[in-house]
C-alpha cells in the first residue's frame, strides 16, 4: 500500500431540513388549525481514530465528504428525520488543520477518538410553533440553516517511542531490522529508505517500544533537499531519538563530526522543538573496523563534537552491542513514561491497554 502522510478535503455537514406550513383538513374537524412539523437538523461530519489504518491513502480520491441533509417537516406535526452523522476513519496521530486559516482543529492520538470538523445545520420550525391566542392561523415557518463546510488539510504523525535519524546509508533500516519484526528495504547505495517505516521491539521486558526509520537525510533538508525532510514531521513525537552515524562510510573523504554537525543544523532550521529532543549518539557499522581503529575514531568524534551525552558502538549484521542498546532504551523509556504520567495505570482504571504498534501493524 502507498504511503500517504498529507492530504486534502472538503467536509460538508448536513443542512437542516425546511419547517411546514399544513393546516389540519378532517371532517367533522372545522377549524383544525396548524400542524405543521418542524425539519430534522443536519448530519455533522466526525472524523474517527482508527487503529486498523497506517496511511491517508484513502483521501488520494475521495476529496469530498458529505453528511446527510435533515428531513423536511410535514402535516400532522411530523418531524423531518434527523440527518445521519458522517463518521470518517483515520490514522492514530492524524492532526487536522483549517486550511483557510491555518488553525489546528485537535488531533487523534488514541482508538476511538472523535473529532467534529463540520456541524449539521439546525432544523426550520413549522408553523404549529407559530400557533398564539392572537395569530390563530400561522402561515410562516422558517427554513433549516445550512451545515458547515470547511477545507482541511490532514496530516499524519506516526506515533513511535524511538526515531531513527541519520545520512542515507547510515545504518538505520539496518538496524531496524535486526530489533524488530520490520522489513524495510536494505541496499548499498543511497536513498534505499524511501517511506517510513515502524517495528516493534520486545528488549525481554516491559516496555516494548516503537521504533520509526525515516529516509536519510542531507544538507539542506529543511529546505527541501533530498526525501527525509518530507517525514521529519513523524520525528515530533518520539520520546527519544537516536541519531546513527557511519564510521566506516565508503567514502573515506566524509568526516562523521561534520555529518553529525550538518544534521544538527537541519533539525534547528526545521523545529527547534525537535531539535531538543534527547538524543542519543550510535556508531554503526563496527564490524568494518578493528578494536583500535573503532576506538581511535570514536574518541576523536566524540572530542570534536563535545558530546556529552549516551554513546554506543554497535553493528546491524552481526548484534554487537544491540542488545545492551534496546536494554537501555527500555530503562529509559520507562521512566519517561513514568514521569509524563504519574497517576494510575491504565489497568488500574479498568481501560484497555493500548500500544502505538497496533495503528500501524507489523512491516
Amino acid at each position: 500500500m502507498k504511503f500517504v502522510d498529507e492530504a486534502r478535503v472538503c467536509v460538508e455537514a448536513g443542512g437542516g431540513g425546511h419547517g411546514c406550513v399544513s393546516f389540519r383538513r378532517e371532517k367533522f374537524i372545522p377549524r383544525g388549525g396548524p400542524d405543521g412539523g418542524d425539519g430534522g437538523d443536519g448530519g455533522s461530519v466526525y472524523l474517527v481514530a482508527s487503529a486498523d489504518l497506517n496511511t491517508l491513502v484513502d483521501f488520494r480520491h475521495r476529496r469530498r465528504l458529505r453528511a446527510q441533509r435533515g428531513g423536511d417537516g410535514m402535516g400532522r406535526q411530523k418531524t423531518g428525520h434527523r440527518g445521519a452523522d458522517l463518521e470518517v476513519l483515520v490514522p492514530l496521530g492524524t492532526r487536522v488543520f483549517d486550511e483557510t486559516t491555518g488553525e489546528v482543529h485537535g488531533e487523534l492520538l488514541h482508538p476511538g477518538a472523535r473529532l467534529l470538523v463540520a456541524r449539521g445545520g439546525f432544523h426550520g420550525l413549522g408553523n404549529a410553533r407559530f400557533k398564539s391566542s392572537t395569530n390563530r392561523t400561522p402561515r410562516q415557518s422558517t427554513p433549516g440553516t445550512s451545515g458547515e463546510i470547511r477545507e482541511l488539510r490532514l496530516e499524519l504523525r506516526l506515533l513511535a517511542d524511538v526515531g531513527l535519524l541519520g545520512f542515507p546509508n547510515a545504518g538505520k533500516s539496518s538496524l531496524l531490522r535486526r530489533v524488530s519484526g520490520a522489513r524495510p528495504k536494505v541496499a548499498d547505495y543511497p536513498f534505499t529508505t524511501l517511506r517510513p517505516h515502524l517495528g516493534l521491539v520486545d528488549p525481554g521486558g516491559e516496555p516494548r517500544f516503537v521504533m520509526a526509520d525515516i529516509p536519510g537525510l542531507i544538507p539542506g533538508a529543511a529546505e527541501g533537499a533530498g526525501l527525509g525532510w518530507q517525514f521529519l514531521r513523524h520525528l515530533m513525537r518520539t520520546r527519544l531519538v537516536l541519531h546513527l552515524v557511519d564510521l566506516a562510510p565508503l567514502d573515506e573523504a566524509l568526516d562523521p563530526a561534520d555529518q553529525v554537525r550538518q544534521l544538527e543544523r537541519e533539525l534547528v532550521r526545521y523545529s527547534p522543538e525537535l531539535a531538543g529532543k534527547e538524543r542519543w549518539l550510535v556508531l554503526t557499522k563496527r564490524d568494518r573496523l578493528s578494536e583500535k581503529v573503532y576506538a581511535d575514531r570514536r574518541r576523536r568524534l566524540l572530542a570534536a563534537l563535545d558530546w556529552s551525552g549516551p554513546v554506543y558502538g554497535l553493528s546491524a549484521l552481526t548484534g554487537l552491542g544491540v542488545e545492551t542498546l534496546c536494554q537501555d532504551l527500555r530503562q529509559r523509556l520507562a521512566a519517561l513514561r513514568a514521569a509524563e504520567d504519574p497517576g494510575p495505570r491504565e489497568e488500574e482504571r479498568g481501560d484497555t491497554p493500548w500500544h502505538p504498534l497496533a495503528a500501524h501493524g507489523r512491516e
